[in-house]
């Protein structure tokens, strides 16, 4: 007999897990579903990757799968809350095959997306929602979701919500919903602002603790590597560029962006994940981590939680989290479900004390090293053959596609469309936004040509739908065009009819011509 049935679940919800290979139930679901099954309040603790999301995931739909099926518009049977767009999701696409066979519907609600397809599904009628509290909050508050036909409430990653804010958020969601309804709540840890919700909301829940967030994980290696700080980038493009998935994580938003960018440039190919990307970038570069498109991805601690992605070989902490518990949560990303996985810590001098006591608080004893690009154990803890490829072979709009001359990746505009015929776009005054300046970065709303003069226009700048480093048509060399004829403005405007506007002579020695095609435009990047 199947190991589910066991457990109580309908037989077409135990034919839908089989369909996909599942037959056997992890720990935690062993533990929680007789209870949920029953109706009963559960509160589940378990570590990153422990199976919590079918723990949840299959009480919510046997539950709804015996109920009535008639759909109310803006009233959903079943809620799940998670503190991330990409939980949401991934949580949506474990439900949706069972859902369908169940014939249930399911939809997602997160912000950075229009609202209106969220409105029509909810006008429509659904069974079951996964959102984030946040944009949920908005549709409640312009009277586009009520809650008061909710049967049974899931918070999943409760700490984590908790760690981010959203307790407010939370509380005034769920004091929507049917006090007698039941709640099921899953959390790594049970901190304060979690044990508040279980206390006001939960009734004499029955509680399961299989895997806390301190639990070794056997089949997971911790290694700190301690380099020189000119020597991060050149050990982490060793590592990255072995086979296998790797996931390298990042303090900031800014240094994610940037890392990607310098992965790039040299063959590794990698996407970025943070919060300064909209959501349709973050989708497309997760999917492109999922589907190996990119084999590497760099994120800050936003894919710390609940993001799950099959066989991420090798995790690395290119900036050492300030909490322990971030180094649990990001590690978890590895070692996943019973399969090994190997975490590295980059550690330079000044960093020694600050890895130590993180080590230390989170119960782990990682092995050592001091070494320097080349060492032995880099082909040890990512062996394999390093592979690079070619910047043409760049996987997302993040990536850096051109190059000049000298080899150096020249950055792109990631996220505004190149205008009609490939023209640079214009920004204040008419003058060009994707000029480089010196030093190959462009200025907001400025011209910028290497080498140009700030008086008399840019050397060497190319006329509108003509070849870069051409002189325009009817100019004098290493003249720009001046917009209109008054005399002595001191811009220097370029305005891409090739008219000489007696401007003042550009500086000798002028920029560097670029291939024609080449888009040098540059967005400037935020925290």
């Amino acid at each position: 007999m199947n190991a589910f049935a066991e457990l109580g679940l309908p037989t077409t919800l135990v034919t839908a897990l089989s369909a996909q290979g599942i037959d056997t139930p992890f720990p935690i679901q062993a533990a929680t579903l007789p209870h949920s099954l029953e109706g009963r309040d559960v509160l589940g603790r378990g570590r990153t990757g422990s199976g919590k999301t079918y723990a949840f995931v299959l009480p919510v739909l046997a539950r709804l799968s015996q109920g009535p099926t008639r759909r109310k518009p803006f009233r959903p049977r079943a809620l799940i809350l998670a503190p991330t767009r990409e939980l949401v999701t991934q949580i949506e696409a474990s439900i949706a095959p069972l859902a369908k066979a169940l014939q249930l519907k399911v939809t997602t609600i997160f912000g950075g997306v229009s609202p209106n397809p969220q409105i029509t599904a909810l006008r429509d009628g659904v069974d079951i929602v996964v959102a984030c509290p946040g944009r949920l909050l908005d549709h409640m508050q312009s009277g586009n979701a009520k809650l008061d036909n909710i049967d049974i409430t899931v918070l999943d990653e409760a700490d984590h919500m908790a760690d981010l804010g959203f307790l407010p958020a939370v509380r005034r969601l769920l004091d929507q919903t049917p006090p007698r309804g039941q709640r099921l709540l899953f959390s790594a840890t049970l901190d304060a602002g979690v044990d508040v919700l279980v206390k006001r909301f939960m009734n004499d829940p029955v509680t399961h603790s299989v895997d806390s967030a301190q639990s070794p994980v056997d089949a997971m290696t911790h290694h700190v590597l301690h380099v020189e700080e000119t020597h991060r980038f050149p050990v982490l493009v060793d590592l990255t560029a072995a086979p296998g998935r790797t996931l390298v994580f990042t303090r900031t938003k800014h240094r994610a962006k940037a890392l990607t960018r310098k992965l790039n440039a040299s063959g590794v190919s990698a996407v970025e994940l943070h919060g300064n990307l909209g959501q349709n970038a973050r989708t497309r570069n997760l999917a492109a981590f999922t589907d190996g498109t990119a084999k590497t991805l760099v994120a800050t601690d936003i894919a710390a939680r609940g993001i799950h992605v099959d066989d991420v070989t090798l995790v690395i902490h290119h900036d050492p989290p300030v909490e322990h518990k971030a180094y649990l949560h990001r590690s978890g990303r590895t070692a996943r479900a019973g399969a090994s996985g190997t975490v590295i810590t980059l550690m330079t001098d000044e960093q020694v004390a600050d890895v130590r006591d993180l080590a230390r608080k989170a119960g782990i004893k990682p092995t050592t090293t001091q070494l320097g690009p080349g060492h032995p154990l880099l082909a040890e803890l990512a062996p394999g053959e390093r592979k690079f490829a070619t910047v043409k072979q760049a996987t997302n709009r993040s990536m850096p596609k051109q190059v000049s001359a000298s080899g150096k990746a020249l950055p792109e505009k990631d996220e505004k469309k190149p205008r009609r015929g490939g023209a640079p776009g214009r920004g204040r005054g008419g003058q060009a936004q994707d000029q480089p300046r010196r030093g190959g970065q462009s200025r907001r709303g400025g011209s910028g040509a290497q080498g140009e003069s700030r008086r008399g226009g840019s050397a060497g700048q190319s006329s509108r739908g003509a070849s870069a480093g051409q002189a325009a048509r009817g100019s004098s060399a290493g003249q720009a065009s001046r917009r209109g004829t008054a005399a002595g403005s001191g811009q220097g405007q370029a305005k891409g009819r090739g008219q000489s506007g007696g401007g003042t002579p550009a500086r000798r020695g002028g920029a560097a011509a670029f291939s024609s095609g080449t888009r040098a435009g540059s967005r400037r990047s935020g925290r």
